[in-house]
């Protein structure tokens, strides 16, 4: 039927949209780089930093799909299987989260006034890369871009989730760098320490997560023993 074809994507899409987001968008946490974003541009214009937040915005967008889309493909490249990369992206996840609840977080340092023009240089590398988009982020986007779907509708509903989630978290990334000096004198150090510490828990949960998805499709792999009959045991029935 027309109408369930259509509930089934729809419910799809959501549950892809909502695994996309849950799983980036802690991670890369734009109202935690904000006030590292503002110090890393110190002195240059807001015309200037206005500019910076749509290229940062963009090159996110590019660096995250890149990873989803072409994530298979590397795998592939290296010989690798999905458990191993969900176990490893999993373990990566976990490590960064146990080291934001663990630790304080770095305080940003004051930087040299900039010119506009060498401000603008500092767009992918290292407003980008890798202070909005980490090693972790990419790590967890490889990993979901290894799930695969089967049938093309599922397939391009997972395309369009994932386009729709990436780009929600790059507007996000634009809008806290576009308003980073408003963010900043708003959150203050004890709000950002809240949502660092919510953030770092989410990504805790969600690296177990995927940890034990990899282990259990590990486990499986395993052949099964067969115990040996005992001796002066009876015979099974044929």
């Amino acid at each position: 039927m027309p109408e369930l074809s259509l509930a089934t994507d729809l419910r799809n899409f959501l549950s892809a949209f909502a695994l996309v987001v849950a799983s980036l968008l802690p991670i890369v946490n734009p109202p935690g780089s904000a006030p590292i974003f503002l110090a890393m541009t110190a002195g240059s214009s807001d015309a200037a930093r206005r500019q910076l937040a749509w290229r940062v915005a963009i090159n996110s967008f590019v660096l995250l799909m890149g990873s989803l889309i072409f994530g298979a493909f590397v795998l592939r490249l290296f010989g690798l299987s999905v458990p191993v990369v969900q176990v490893a992206g999993g373990a990566v996840l976990c490590s960064l989260a146990w080291t934001m609840l663990s630790r304080e977080p770095p305080a940003a340092t004051e930087t040299a006034a900039l010119p506009d023009d060498k401000a603008m240089l500092r767009a992918f590398y290292p407003l980008t890369l890798p202070l909005t988009v980490d090693p972790g982020a990419i790590s967890v986007a490889i990993t979901l871009g290894a799930n695969h779907a089967h049938g093309v509708e599922r397939v391009l509903t997972g395309l369009a989730a994932a386009v729709c989630g990436v780009g929600l978290i790059s507007v996000t990334v634009w809008l806290a760098y576009r308003y980073a000096k408003r963010v900043g004198q708003w959150l203050g150090h004890s709000r950002t320490m809240v949502v660092l510490r919510l953030s770092a828990f989410i990504m805790l949960c969600i690296g177990v997560e995927i940890m034990w998805n990899g282990t259990k499709a590990l486990l499986s792999e395993l052949p099964v023993a067969t115990v040996p009959p005992t001796v002066g045991a009876p015979a099974p029935p044929r």
